[in-house]
């Protein structure tokens, strides 16, 4: 019977389809929790029974980050093109429609100008709910010219990246935007320019390649997923069994690739204090 058996074998449920923002009265975390929606929400949808950290993105980010949620939003209308045509299970430029209907979103990122405990900063954050966070043409030339801003204001800078990686159906297209945002953030430094890079659950693929790991100071949000390839692919071509917690922020921290785990609560505190730190400035 239907009821009881499934039609279709597989996962159906596109990437960007599943969310983790709780839409009900009730969230469950990983562990068992059982937490109150608006609670979760007044906690920066961190769970209190476990510090468990739910994915959120830009727009949680920027109230979080910036001073009475007041910023000014760059280059919000610049959309992807389909230049290749590309066609999977739909067409690309389709696809690209769907998805800023649903999210209400131009593209995988977002980048504001506002005051962060006092002062300007300028902050791209990616959204993991536009087709996996992935990285095309639009979010490597968002990223560069948000960098161009923060150099021409003499401004920090800081990336929040929560990606699956390099977008498939811009090919080429997609991987230069890892040449093109490292010369960026080279440019930044040589203009003396703090550049602050927060890795969220999940940080993968060409993001990580990049500007995700280029930071001043490299920091994380408890137990998020960072990485290259998936474990799976790196067991297969390795032929050796992974480390407990391989990938996560704390195996990371461990062996020295991030500075510091910061939890979301601390973020502006802690975020402000490393810019400060960094220009020698009067701690905030």
């Amino acid at each position: 019977m239907a009821w009881f058996k499934r039609k279709e074998k597989g996962i159906t449920t596109a990437t960007e389809d599943k969310m983790d923002i709780p839409k009900g009265l009730w969230y469950k975390s990983p562990t068992g929790k059982i937490i109150d929606a608006d609670e979760l929400a007044r906690n920066l949808f961190v769970s209190p029974e476990d510090g468990f950290h739910v994915r959120i993105g830009s727009a949680e980010y920027f109230q979080i980050l910036f001073d009475n949620n007041e910023f000014v939003e760059l280059d919000k209308n610049m959309t992807s093109k389909d230049p290749l045509h590309f066609v999977d299970t739909k067409k690309y430029a389709d696809r690209l429609k769907d998805v800023m209907e649903k999210t209400k979103l131009k593209d995988a990122v977002r980048t504001g100008v506002g005051k962060s405990k006092g002062k300007d900063v300028v902050i791209c954050c990616m959204d993991f709910a536009f087709i996996g966070g992935s990285m095309g043409a639009v979010v490597g030339e968002k990223i560069a010219r948000g960098i161009d801003h923060a150099i021409k204001n003499n401004l920090p800078f800081i990336m929040i990246s929560k990606s699956g990686g390099a977008r498939m159906m811009e090919a080429a297209y997609s991987l230069m935007q890892l040449a093109k945002t490292s010369v960026k953030l080279a440019q930044l430094a040589e203009a003396k320019l703090p550049y602050i890079s927060l890795c969220t659950d999940p940080t993968t693929g060409g993001t990580t390649a990049s500007y995700a790991m280029l930071g001043d100071i490299n920091i994380s949000e408890p137990g998020a997923l960072i990485g290259f390839a998936g474990p799976r692919v790196v067991r297969d071509t390795t032929g050796k069994d992974l480390p407990e917690g391989f990938q996560t922020a704390e195996f990371l921290l461990e062996h020295g690739f991030l500075d510091f785990i910061t939890p979301r609560k601390e973020l502006k505190d802690k975020i402000n204090l490393y810019i400060d730190l960094i220009q020698n400035n009067v701690i905030r």
